[in-house]
């Protein structure tokens, strides 16, 4: 258990006294304000201005933590100006943080190219690690871990999203894509269609209150989705390997790949469809579809 002095003096805490000058990239928490560190706190603490997405958003963080710091606004649509000048007050010895409105800055968002021109003028950057909901997601999915792509955010216009979803189909490995509540449903489908019957996990406001993780084949999960209003909260979309499509097809999402076939193209259609996808028995498949559509 931490001392109480730690607690309280969290620049302490974390071994700091005076920061080099440069460039500090702290993670904030993607939900749970407990998983910010001490360290986190004492960089925040230390610096000179605290770089930020939404002043508001962040101003509430730095309340909570009890910090009085300067924030100033860097987002997409301010970026390409106040890059100059930031860079040329880190070349004087300016001391900043750059945090994002939740997780790992300059992952998928405009602080990318900050570090990117830092980096070549020869500025220090540093980092403090926390949470990554990309991360997570992977990590509780369920899905293979040992090699990952992460996407980000797909194209919001569907023939650049098919486009992109047909360019990383071939990766052998499990992809991590970030993608908003209300074009859920239409990347599911396009994945789907594109990717075929690979097992996928929906991730949903992770550490908060209402956290939830949905699994499945992709068309299920996007028969499921299309039914349905949009979720709310951040949504991380996890998505199998190619190859694992037929170990990694319980029966339960079996069945629903019966059902969700049967209406459009009947059962013995259907049964074979199904059987092409996860190499089930045919005859097997038809006689449950049989089965399944008396119990309907």
């Amino acid at each position: 258990m931490p001392a109480a002095a730690d607690i309280a003096e969290p620049r302490r805490a974390a071994g700091l006294s005076k920061l080099a000058s440069g460039l500090y990239l702290v993670a904030t928490p993607i939900g749970n304000l407990g998983d910010l560190s001490p360290r986190a706190v004492a960089v925040l603490a230390a610096v000179d201005t605290v770089l930020c997405e939404d002043t508001r958003h962040s101003g509430r963080l730095m309340a909570h933590l009890g910090l009085k710091v300067r924030l100033e606004p860097y987002h997409e649509h301010n970026a390409a100006k106040v890059r100059p000048r930031l860079i040329e007050a880190l070349a004087q010895g300016a001391t900043l943080a750059l945090i994002s409105d939740a997780g790992m800055p300059a992952i998928a968002d405009p602080g990318m190219k900050l570090v990117e021109a830092a980096t070549r003028a020869g500025i220090l950057v540093s980092a403090v690690p926390g949470p990554s909901a990309g991360i997570m997601a992977l990590a509780i999915s369920g899905l293979p871990t040992d090699r990952y792509f992460f996407q980000g955010f797909l194209p919001s216009k569907a023939s650049a999203r098919r486009k992109t979803l047909a360019e990383i189909a071939p990766i052998p490995a499990t992809l991590v894509l970030f993608e908003s509540p209300h074009r859920l449903a239409k990347c599911l489908a396009d994945a789907a269609e594109i990717l075929g019957p690979r097992p996928a996990a929906i991730a949903r406001e992770l550490t908060k209150l209402h956290e939830e993780v949905r699994r499945g084949t992709l068309g299920a999960l996007a028969a499921a989705f299309a039914e349905e209003p949009a979720p709310k909260g951040e949504i991380v979309v996890v998505i199998g390997p190619p190859g694992d499509e037929i170990a990694s097809v319980d029966e339960t999402t079996v069945e629903a790949l019966l059902l969700e076939a049967l209406p459009i193209h009947g059962a013995s259609r259907a049964a074979a469809l199904v059987a092409e996808k996860t190499g089930r028995p045919r005859a097997s498949l038809y006689r449950r579809l049989l089965e399944l559509r008396g119990e309907r």
